[in-house]
Parts: structure tokens; sequence; C-alpha cells
């Protein structure tokens, strides 16, 4: 059980199949990965385990556990066995001592209950890792929409301005997490306050997107009152629905819906190929919004947490 050496080793560490494996060479270029975080669980040269952290270029600590695959071979009974052992000694050496471990996510087949084989390989990594003291934390939709489907249409109710400054916007974010939905947000609630929720969210995501500002759009009613936002992004893999939201005394009306349509629509017309977006499974209506806007979910993502 080992870090791997380096660059030329990136073969032997993607032999356990996995969407990710055709993004970890450019990961390494731009230092969203490090060799010492891609751990690997050899018998003889037979690769029967891994596990990789992923964080933002230039910072020296992992912040996401998003690879961990074992070996599926009905002549390695141990092999659950052979993922913990291999999830604790990476984490022992990569991890900063004493320090909670980064979430874990792992993108799944939207049918993987239904499904034998993708049902037991997630409940396999999920064993490994409740070993380790994690637990479910969300399950969430992955989805897409693509320009073969028709651009959404704005409803005409609102009208939209670019945003004012980072205060606006944070104050904004303050305000929709009254009543949110998004586990991650009212997680967050937990330990914090909304507006310390809110500036977290921001300067640790919202304000690293390079690009344009000018993308995110303010939704206000006619005479000028604010609905809610939409922040489109391109997330350094794709294009993506970044943040939508509708301020609490304006939900129920469908803005949602225009707000959607504006935040596809700003995307579509940077000739792109695709636009993602996520939303708890939980979150049946934000769910359904995507769905109304011509979305397909095409992934699941698990999350999983340590306390």
């Amino acid at each position: 059980m080992r870090p791997i050496s380096g660059r030329e080793e990136l073969g032997l560490f993607s032999r356990l199949p996995y969407a990710l494996n055709e993004e970890l060479a450019d990961d390494l270029a731009v230092g969203r990965r490090r060799p010492e975080w891609m751990w690997v669980a050899l018998r003889g040269d037979r690769l029967v385990a891994r596990a990789a952290w992923w964080s933002r270029p230039g910072s020296d600590t992992p912040l996401i556990l998003d690879i961990l695959d074992i070996e599926d071979d009905a002549s390695s009974p141990d092999h659950v066995d052979v993922g913990e052992r291999l999830l604790r000694t990476a984490m022992a050496a990569t991890l900063p001592e004493g320090s909670r471990p980064p979430e874990y996510s792992r993108f799944v087949p939207p049918d993987w209950r239904e499904n034998t084989l993708s049902r037991q390989a997630v409940e396999n990594r999920m064993t490994v890792l409740e070993r380790t003291g994690a637990r479910l934390f969300v399950e969430r939709l992955r989805l897409e929409w693509r320009p073969e489907s028709p651009t959404p249409e704005p409803g005409g109710r609102l009208v939209f301005r670019p945003l004012g400054d980072a205060g606006e916007l944070v104050a904004l974010m303050t305000s929709v997490l009254d009543g949110t939905l998004d586990a991650h947000g009212r997680d967050d609630l937990t330990r914090m306050s909304a507006r310390e929720a809110a500036r977290k969210h921001y300067e640790g995501e919202l304000a690293r997107y390079t690009t344009p500002r000018d993308w995110w759009r303010i939704a206000t009613l006619p005479h000028g009152e604010p609905v809610g936002f939409v922040l489109p992004a391109h997330n350094g893999y794709n294009p993506v629905i970044a943040y939508i939201a509708v301020l609490p005394a304006h939900r129920g009306n469908g803005y949602v819906d225009d707000l959607l349509a504006e935040g596809t629509r700003v995307l579509a017309e940077q000739d792109v190929p695709r636009v993602r977006a996520s939303t708890d499974l939980g979150n049946v209506p934000m769910a359904n919004a995507f769905r109304r806007a011509g979305y397909v979910s095409f992934e699941h993502e698990i999350n999983m947490t340590w306390s």
C-alpha cells in the first residue's frame, strides 16, 4: 500500500474503471491532485484497491475524497477488508493529524439500487467508509441540458440585471438559507449563522470561478424588488448552474423556472456543448424545475461525511 510515484504511474492507478480516470492527468498538471494523495493497494502487480483526494489548484490540503475503488473479484473475499486497510493507511499519511476527514463524493448510475452489480459495488465502498466512521450524508441528482434541447424561455414576469457586488450576493444568499432544502446548507446552519454560512459558500466556491461575473443575474419584480438569483459559471470541467435560489417571500410562484431559463440562456449563448447542474435527491421542487427546463438526470452523487 503506497502512493503513486508520479504521472508515470497513472496507467497503474487507472486500471480500476471510473469516469474520473480521464481527468487525472490534467488534474495533476494543474495541481488539483498530487501523487502523494493518490494511493494504491497492490497484490503483486495487480491493483486491488485505490483511493485519491482532490483539491483546488495550489491548496496544500485535500478537499474531497472522490476516488475509492476496490477490485470486484469473487476470488478475493477480503476485498472490502483491503479497501478499509488502504483507506485507513492513506488517511493517516495524507490528512493533517487530528483533522476531520474531507467529505466523500462518488458518481453512481441513476439506477444503482435496481442494478445488482452497481448496488453491490456502491454498498461495498460505503461499507469501507462506514468502517472508518463515515455516514451517508446526502444523495444528489446530477443533471444535464444539451443544445439540441429547446432553450427554456423566460416567462417575462421578472427583470434580470447583473450582480451589483459581492456584498449584495452574500446578503441574498443569507436570506435564501431560511427554509432551504439543501442538505449542505442545513448542515452549515447547525454550526454557524446564516450569514457565516453564506460567506463561507461565497468565499470557498463562488468567488473562485474565473468566468465573467456579468453572467450572474439578479431577478427582480418590475418595480425592483429582488426575487432571486442564478449564477451560471464554468467550474473548470463543465459549464454549470453554480447556484440558483428564490427568496423565501417569493417561493411558490414558479419564479425558479424564469431564473433557470435565464441562467441556461446565458450559457447557451456561449455555444457550450452542455450545461450541468445538481440538486439533492430530496429537493423535489428544484429537481422538477430542472426537468421542466429540459435537464435530464444522467447520474447520482453519493456524499458521505465523518462526524
